[in-house]
């Protein structure tokens, strides 16, 4: 069977008439087979990205599936697409309060770390291959950022629980140092082209990536937050629709401008992420379940666009290329970013072990391919190695290192953290009635616009003798009877003053036993 595209290449080829109910049943299956894969993953080790990937291969061409995938635009679509939903996941799941600490060490690790790490890999290769310096120094930018999908799924997955402020410092670079290497990518396929605008073109396209990409991404998600919390849609399932709609506008619209999108996109929902919103719970379940979609998505394409036979010949360069990269670049552009900032050495090596390459290198390495590099194919097969030794290597051996270095919090101390923050979450320890007045400034106001504490939590609501499960979508009236759920006296005297009720007019709470 065969599939054109609109420019006639072929797709898709099989001995079979292909159809989109044929493509959404083999879309099908081999969703299934990577969530089971991905399920008995771990029992062994694996990395369950990497089970996903070698699932693709064993579909494509040259596996059992047989599959002819060979359009890297298409695939170039698909994971720009897939980006963007693990990038604004990752963004909607990240504590502004916990990366606030350390996030001039995220920057420097996403800026400088990503530079740094380009170059030496760049220079290595143009010294032991034939590369040119240029072509060294694509493959050097290529793989010069840490792959968001890999670091989100390792250490969620995994659930790893380590020392100080370890982990965002991790999340926070591996999303935010993509748009860096996007941009030295766009830069040296350029000069490798011979196309080029000199130094000053370059340093113009750095600023208006960065610039634009940080300005949008918060003035997205700012005017974002406001539209959300005001639209009245008819039904719940329109929300998350507005949130997508979002997002591929925060990267859509910056890219039109010459902003950096990816860079957008990952502010934009950290901004949302942390804002009152209504319906927030149902934002992050569905868009934590969007992006596992998009990371099986992804990697099953890249698994279909590559040829086994082709990556064989460049093993040995790429095991070398590969070594340097986790033992000498990496390490070295992560005590070189975080050396202005105070930090024992064994967390540095941890951070440095966890530079893990993943998708999306191989998304960017697409582009070189596109462009038409002579080198590109190379270039492409040598950046899928090195990706999948890396989370091979490292994905694998992350707890090992880390329990070797003393990082992690030993597990009674991890589970009583867990149930601490369950706790705090769930148990109150004061009940309390609230009755709005006639003449209160909130009645006609959402829940969500009033700025409750976290500590607190509107139980139900009683109003002309009828009781209402609420949420930050309902709108006060006067005369309802709020039953209230605090943790302790400070959170319920906020609930009062954001209510703009007295709060000695009422009587005093019962404490839950």
């Amino acid at each position: 069977m065969a599939f054109k595209d609109t420019e006639g290449s072929h797709i898709f080829s099989q001995r079979m008439t292909l159809t989109i109910e044929n493509i959404l049943l083999i879309g099908s299956i081999l969703l299934f087979i990577s969530l089971i894969a991905g399920k008995t993953s771990y029992k062994f080790g694996v990395p369950v990205l990497v089970l996903f990937i070698s699932v693709g291969m064993l579909a494509g061409s040259e596996g059992l599936g047989g599959i002819v995938f060979n359009n890297p635009a298409s695939a170039q679509f698909i994971g720009i697409v897939a980006l963007n939903f693990i990038l604004f996941s990752g963004g909607l799941d990240t504590d502004w309060k916990s990366i606030r600490p350390i996030f001039w060490r995220g920057l420097s690790l996403s800026t400088a770390g990503v530079v740094l790490t380009a170059g030496l890999v760049g220079v290595f290769v143009w010294a032991i291959t034939d590369f040119s310096i240029y072509e060294g120094l694509l493959l050097g930018a290529i793989v010069s950022s840490t792959d968001s999908a890999a670091v989100f799924s390792i250490l969620r997955s995994k659930n790893l629980a380590l020392k100080g402020r370890l982990r965002p410092i991790l999340e926070l670079e591996s999303g935010s140092n993509d748009p860096m290497a996007y941009i030295l990518v766009l830069v040296f396929t350029s000069l490798v082209m011979g196309e080029s605008s000199g130094p000053g073109g370059i340093v113009l396209l750095l600023l208006s990536q960065l610039i634009l990409g940080a300005l949008l991404g918060f003035l997205i998600g700012k005017a974002s937050a406001a539209v959300i919390n005001r639209i009245h849609l008819d039904f719940e399932g329109l929300y998350i629709v507005l949130m997508i709609a979002v997002m591929f506008f925060a990267f859509s619209f910056t890219d039109f401008i010459g902003g950096n999108g990816f860079l957008a996109v990952y502010l934009a929902a950290i901004y949302l992420g942390n804002s009152d919103l209504i319906h927030k719970k149902k934002f992050l379940k569905s868009f934590d379940s969007f992006a596992w979609l998009m990371q099986v998505v992804l990697f099953l394409t890249l698994g279909l666009l590559v040829f086994p036979s082709q990556i064989v010949p460049v093993i040995g360069i790429g095991l070398v290329i590969s070594a340097f990269l986790m033992l000498v670049a990496r390490p070295f552009s992560v005590f070189a970013s975080l050396s202005f900032f105070p930090m024992q050495a064994r967390k540095r090596l941890l951070i440095s072990w966890v530079g893990l390459r993943g998708a999306v290198p191989i998304v960017f390495a697409t582009y070189p391919l596109l462009a038409g590099a002579e080198k590109a194919n190379m270039i492409f097969n040598l950046v899928f190695f090195i990706s999948i030794t890396s989370v091979m290597i490292q994905g694998t051996t992350l707890s090992l290192v880390a329990r070797w270095l003393h990082l992690l919090i030993p597990e009674e101390l991890k589970q009583r953290t867990s149930l601490d923050r369950e706790l705090e979450d769930s148990i109150k320890s004061l009940f309390t009635q609230i009755t709005i007045p006639q003449g209160c400034p909130v009645a006609g106001k959402q829940i969500v616009q009033l700025g409750f504490p976290r500590t607190m939590h509107i139980s139900f609501i009683r109003r002309k003798g009828k009781y209402i499960t609420p949420n930050g979508s309902t709108t006060l009236q006067e005369g309802d009877q709020l039953f209230v759920l605090s943790e302790h006296q400070d959170a319920l005297s906020q609930a009062y003053s954001c209510l703009n009720i007295p709060m000695d007019t009422e009587a005093k709470p019962t404490f839950a036993e």
